[in-house]
């Protein structure tokens, strides 16, 4: 069979051009299946089996799972198929077309993280499965930038057990083995409307919301007293007050408020126990103010994440010329990490580019992206 491939700069194109948007914001929010159709297209042309997955209780999307080769272990390549919303107005091209200018392409997913497939099909086009000893996996999810709902589903299906995994969010090719966790909350405070002019007639919620925020902030000084991890560069747990909203006149008692926040984790910290710091926080104002205060997660919370040193970690140390490092922002690590494999966060690109305007990935980053992913292979799936 004739193979036509694109090759670097057409399967990126490609890609771009195929809208994957993740939103929370159901206006916004666009299904992925495009884009998988044409990725298991490209691989199913390379000898891959093809395995795409709808993803539950979502808007039309779906994983991607392509296998060559047989045995257990190997190596899985993995990486999101969803890019964040853009404002046009910021941007001085096109985000859904590559435009090649002062030696890099720009596009919406270039770097976050659309591109690194690309690097994936280039190098694997002189692969067979006979070459190889281990298979090799590639692993496209779904809402990563939103919920992670198609990490989520992929690690509750268990369907494959790899000896290591890379999931190529962009690092510059610094291998990642830490990252805090996330998880956001909204608090509310139900008060009880009236007319200004006589206080005693309702509950203002503004009031008790300036007091769950003075309790907050002790909170806040107490997680970066009590826990530290020096790996990081912001090196305690943050919370971070991000929306309020409350009340509709300046002459009506406010009858409500609302306050958005969220706390990002150490490793070994729990979500269980950030939750019963915040609802301990909480309780006096609670009993003092009755049936009045409430919290509820805003989006499914994601786990901090942290690999422990081994023969992986060396390995990728050497091969990208980097030392191993941590970072503050979350991934889908911890949920790949649920395979039973050692896992590292390593890519082509900067963090600085992602959810940005003019978002690029330089030239440069080609030929090492390349390298590093054959000499991966190499070495988890053919020696």
């Amino acid at each position: 069979m004739s193979l036509k491939l694109p090759n670097f700069t057409d399967s990126l194109s490609q890609l771009i051009a195929h809208n994957s948007i993740s939103s929370t914001e159901a206006s916004w929010d666009q299904g992925n299946l495009a884009v998988i159709q044409l990725l298991a297209t490209w691989f199913e042309q390379l000898g891959f089996s093809i395995d795409i997955q709808a993803v539950p209780n979502s808007r039309n999307k779906y994983n991607l799972l392509a296998k060559l080769g047989s045995g257990e272990g190997g190596l899985l390549l993995a990486g999101h198929s969803d890019t964040v919303p853009f404002d046009e107005n910021n941007w001085q091209s096109d985000p859904h077309k590559i435009l090649s200018k002062d030696n890099k392409f720009y596009g919406l997913g270039t770097c976050d993280m659309k591109g690194f497939f690309a690097f994936i099909l280039q190098v694997c086009k002189g692969l067979t499965a006979k070459q190889l000893k281990k298979p090799l996996y590639i692993l496209a999810t779904a809402d990563e930038e939103t919920t992670m709902a198609g990490a989520r589903f992929f690690a509750k299906k268990q369907l494959i057990k790899p000896d290591v995994a890379i999931i190529g969010e962009p690092t510059n090719l610094v291998p990642v083995v830490m990252h805090k966790g996330h998880m956001s909350h909204r608090i509310s405070v139900q008060g009880q409307s009236g007319h200004s002019s006589d206080p005693s007639l309702g509950v203002n919620a503004i009031e008790i919301m300036h007091q769950v925020i003075g309790e907050l902030i002790k909170l806040k000084q107490k997680l970066q007293q009590n826990y530290h991890n020096n790996h990081f560069n912001v090196n305690t747990p943050t919370l971070n007050f991000g929306a309020i909203n409350g009340g509709d006149s300046a002459n009506r008692i406010c009858g409500h408020c609302s306050l958005d926040i969220d706390m990002r984790s150490l490793p070994k910290m729990h979500d269980d126990e950030l939750i019963n710091l915040l609802s301990d926080t909480l309780k006096p104002l609670a009993e003092k103010y009755a049936n009045r205060i409430s919290f509820k997660e805003l989006y499914p919370s994601s786990p901090s994440f942290a690999q422990e040193t081994s023969e992986f970690t060396s390995i990728a140390e050497k091969i990208s010329g980097h030392h191993c490092c941590a970072v503050n922002y979350a991934t889908e690590a911890p949920f790949i990490q649920q395979l039973g494999c050692q896992t590292i966060v390593m890519g082509p690109g900067s963090i600085d580019q992602a959810h940005q305007p003019n978002e690029f990935l330089e030239f440069s980053e080609i030929n090492k992206t390349e390298k590093l992913l054959i000499n991966l292979i190499k070495h988890y799936c053919i020696d």
